[in-house]
């Protein structure tokens, strides 16, 4: 399938279950969960250097939420097994970000985990379900940005299959871009 055509049926984001984590479609509850994760300046210090306030973080969850309809993929809520807590967000979405040489219609992963999701592997554990989901729903390359001071994220690009294209200029910024290729046949 193009990455870039719509589904032939709307949908919500399928549930990915992996060792430790549920990741799921969003509910109306988890706003109250997700939004501390966001506004946290130490947690978005690679995602746009603060936190976001309220109103900008609600329609970037909401443009997560509803890229399952457009686009027949969007974003998860990650939570713990065992008690269920939202401890993050794994996404895999059109950004149409001015970036030099762009990448779309391809997507873009991107993933944002609190303070009790870092550190432990559960990142990779998240966006190795998505990537696998992607693979095998989509079988289309995939992309993702990182800022040149995040070694936590550049080695987990590396893990999962990412190679590193080098800067390119997104704005007035540079910033690492990364592809991973289609799965192969």
């Amino acid at each position: 399938m193009d990455a870039g055509a719509p589904p032939s049926t709307l949908r919500s984001a399928p549930t990915l279950e992996t060792e430790r984590l549920v990741l799921r479609h969003w509910q109306a509850a988890d706003w109250d969960a997700y939004y501390p994760i966001i506004a946290d300046d130490e947690t978005m210090r690679y995602v746009g250097g603060s936190g976001i306030g309220r109103e900008d973080g609600w329609r970037r969850w909401l443009a997560s939420i509803g890229s399952w309809q457009i686009s027949g993929f969007g974003g998860w809520a990650v939570t713990r097994k065992g008690d269920g807590a939202v401890i993050g967000m794994c996404g895999i979405f059109h950004g149409w970000r001015a970036i030099d040489g762009g990448f779309e219609p391809d997507p873009e992963l991107g993933y944002i985990f609190g303070k009790d999701g870092r550190g432990k592997g559960l990142a990779h554990e998240a966006c190795r379900a998505a990537l696998d989901w992607l693979d095998a729903e989509h079988g289309v390359p995939i992309w993702a940005i990182i800022e040149a001071g995040n070694a936590p994220s550049k080695r987990l690009a590396t893990k999962l299959g990412f190679e590193n294209l080098g800067p390119r200029m997104y704005g007035e910024e540079p910033i690492d871009v990364w592809r991973r290729p289609a799965p192969r046949g």
